[in-house]
Formats: C-alpha cells, structure tokens, sequence
C-alpha cells in the first residue's frame, strides 16, 4: 500500500511553508514573508505515531490582483482535492477570516475528501484563543490553534489527521500486477504511449502541454502479465494565470510514484535532457523506485552512426545518480521499441523485489574486503562484521560495523557495485543501512 498523502493548502503567508518544514523535520522550503516565495522542495515524507505518510506544501503563489488569488486558490485546492487522502486547511488567526479562506472551504467541504482545520499564528493560547473562534464559521469543524513557528497544537492536529488514515493495508490490485507509473514533464508523449499500449485513443492526446486533468490508471494484460499503468499528465494552462506547469506536475508524479513499483520516465528526444526531467527522476530514485530512462519521439530526430551514443552520454552524465535505471529509445507514434519497454519493465519489476541470502551476501562481503581492504582513519580501521539483507522494494542491506563514521560513502558504493556485479539488481536502486556492532572481534 502506498503511504497517505496530506496536502496543506491555504491563501498566500498563512504559513504552509513553515508548517511543513516543521513536519518534515528539516528547512526543505524556502520560507520568507514574500507570498508565493517556496521555490524548493515540495514534497516529504514524515511520521506521526507510526502512521507513515507524505505532505505537500501548495505554497508558491505570486498573485497580480485579488481576482487571480482567488482563481489560483481554487486551482490549488483542486490540485489537492484530486491527489490528497487527507487535507489540512491552514488559517491565519492574525489576519483573521477571509473570503478567500471562505472560497476554499466551499470546495473542500464539497469533495467530501476529510479536512481538518488549522488555525495558525496561535503563538499565545490565552491571548489568541479568541480569535480562532471565528473559524467555525467555514462550517468544516472544529478549528484547532497551532503555531507552525513555536511549535504549538501541532500534536493535536497530527492526531486528528491520522484518524483518517486506512487502519489496515488495503490494495486497489493484486499482488501479480506492475504497478508502472509513466512519469515526465508536459507534452513529453505520456497519453500518446498510453493510447499505443492501449491500441485506442483513451487518454486525450494534444499538442498543448497537460491536456490531461485527471491521472488515469490503465490496465492492461499482455499474455500471463498483468499492468497497470499510472498516466501523470499536468493540468491545462489557463491564460492571464501565472501558474507553474512544473510544480503542478511535480504534485502529480509524487501522488503517482506513491502509487507504483516501477516508474518509467519520458524525455523528449527533440528537447534533449532538461533540468525538469532530473528533477522528476530524482523522485522516484529517492523513493527508492524501480526505473527506466525511455527516450520518447525517437523516430522524429535525424541520426547518424553516432546519435545513439551522444544521448546515451549526455544521460549518463545528468543522471549520474541512478546510473542503474536501464535506457531505452523508442517512439509512442510509431510503436518502435514498445515491446523492448515491456520487457525491461518485467525485468527491473524482478529485480526491485529480489532477495539474497545472508550467508551469499557475507560470501561476497568477505571476497569485497579481502580484494579491497576498508577504509582507516587515525590508526583506525573500519570493520564490517557482517551484512544481511532485510527487505525489497527496494532491496535494503543492513552492514553492521565497529564505527559508522569510518564508512566512507565511496567504499559504500564499492560494496553495491560488488552487489550489483554478482547478483544484478538492474533497474533498481540500493539502499544501506549502517548500524554499530560493538565488543566483536
């Protein structure tokens, strides 16, 4: 099962960016008094009471009048009414109730999607309790006092949000079916390869980068193997809005990669590797997602000898961090290639779930160490006793040593590269543990 998504959505300077900072455990957004100043990070995943579930900061309005913050709220909350499993609507007890803070609350009281109520800047409880009382008219509950900034009630607005949560895990399909999201910026060819797999036109295809409001999940059966695949269109473009296409579909991808085993990204053959493309990969890689790199549009670029090996370079370089994620050239106009993409998604699917014994791990372990001796420093060197693998998707390794600080990350990354020389894991990220074993010998 996918974690819980939780959007906080709010008007401009009511503190969403701290808010989630606050939750995220870390400064990931950029927070200044400017409205619409986020420009990082919008996504983390964080942890109340064992609930484990993502936020999502809707900051980064930059509004020109009163009517577009208006029209741009109502953009917001649709985005997150669409994505969120829970949402929590920040207020500002400074400032006070809104028509704007009205605005929203007609539609999150519409979709029937659970809110909870935040009232911010409660920075005095007896001081400012009189101003919260007024929030009960939005007609979505009891308003609870917060400061984002202190921080104070966050507790008890947690408590409330993760009532609403699934109390079991509960799976849309079975547990045979690849679960592929196909991610990537706008106009990239996402609906047009989804209509190709399909062999229909389901998902509307344009020339207007996303022209897809709703995600679509497609299922489909292609001999014994079962998919579904997660199309992650963006919005449509409304003209006189200043809105950020690339942060809209960042929402997306996040709610569609929750969702997937396997993420399948798009370029444009004729764009080239741009920095949204890096940025969209980066998701799934941190989220520890089986991947696929698919040049889409192939059939559109003039080639030579050399074409092939020039793009595969410049990939190579931009996603030096997932060097494991498979390449793969094809055209959703066309269908070249399509078939080779089904067969690498079976491939990494495999391998994000594959499993080593402990005593095959410490075989190649000990064989590492002896042709490379770990790391010293000051006289001390770094003992690795033994390493188990303790779960998948993605495969994660627990090495257990006599000092973390001694695990240098370039003698890390020499251990998964012995892993990934023996047993392959092709298509899927690592993830490492190090944990301290004292007394052993």
């Amino acid at each position: 099962m996918s974690k819980p998504i939780v959007a906080i959505v709010g008007r401009p300077n009511v503190g969403k960016s701290t808010l989630f900072n606050r939750l995220a455990g870390e400064r990931i957004a950029i927070v200044e008094d400017t409205p619409g100043i986020t420009r990082d990070r919008i996504y983390a995943d964080t942890e109340w009471l064992n609930h484990k579930f993502t936020i999502i900061d809707t900051g980064g309005i930059e509004p020109d009048s009163d009517d577009i913050i208006l029209k741009q709220m109502k953009r917001q909350a649709e985005m997150a009414i669409e994505m969120a499993d829970v949402i929590i609507f920040l207020t500002d007890a400074k400032q006070g109730l809104t028509d704007a803070d009205h605005e929203v609350a007609n539609m999150l009281r519409k979709s029937k999607k659970p809110v909870v109520l935040a009232v911010n800047k409660v920075d005095h409880w007896g001081k400012d309790q009189m101003e919260v009382y007024e929030f009960y008219n939005l007609g979505l509950g009891d308003p609870i006092p917060i400061s984002a900034s202190q921080p104070l009630g966050l507790g008890d607005m947690l408590d409330e949000v993760v009532k609403y949560f699934p109390q079991q895990e509960v799976s849309d399909y079975d547990e045979d079916v690849i679960k592929v999201a196909i991610i990537g910026k706008p106009n990239v060819g996402k609906s047009s390869l989804i209509n190709k797999i399909l062999g229909e036109e389901r998902v509307i295809v344009s020339d207007i980068p996303g022209t897809t409001r709703d995600a679509v999940d497609v299922p489909v059966t292609i001999g014994e193997d079962k998919f579904v695949f997660i199309d992650t269109a963006g919005l449509r473009r409304k003209n006189k809005i200043k809105e950020n296409i690339e942060r809209y579909s960042i929402f997306r991808t996040v709610a569609a990669i929750e969702k997937a085993d396997v993420a399948v990204l798009l370029i444009d053959a004729e764009a080239g590797v741009t920095e949204q493309d890096t940025k969209i990969a980066g998701i799934a890689h941190e989220r520890g997602k089986a991947s696929i790199i698919a040049v889409n549009k192939w059939d559109k670029i003039e080639k030579d000898d050399k074409t092939m090996n020039k793009y595969l370079k410049d990939i190579e370089v931009k996603f030096s961090y997932m060097s494991y994620a498979p390449k793969v050239f094809i055209s959703a106009l066309t269908g070249q290639r399509i078939n080779k993409l089904f067969e690498m998604i079976k491939v990494v699917s495999q391998n994000h779930a594959l499993r080593i014994e402990t005593g095959v791990l410490n075989e190649l372990l000990y064989e590492a160490m002896a042709m490379n001796e770990p790391p010293s420093d000051k006289g001390k060197r770094l003992k690795i006793y033994y390493m188990t693998q303790v779960s998948v998707k993605p495969p994660t390794f627990v090495l257990f040593v006599n000092d973390k600080e001694l695990m240098h990350f370039s003698y890390e990354r020499y251990i998964e590269n012995q892993i990934r020389e023996a047993f392959g894991f092709k298509g899927t990220p690592l993830h490492f543990i190090i944990r301290e074993k004292q007394g052993r010998e």
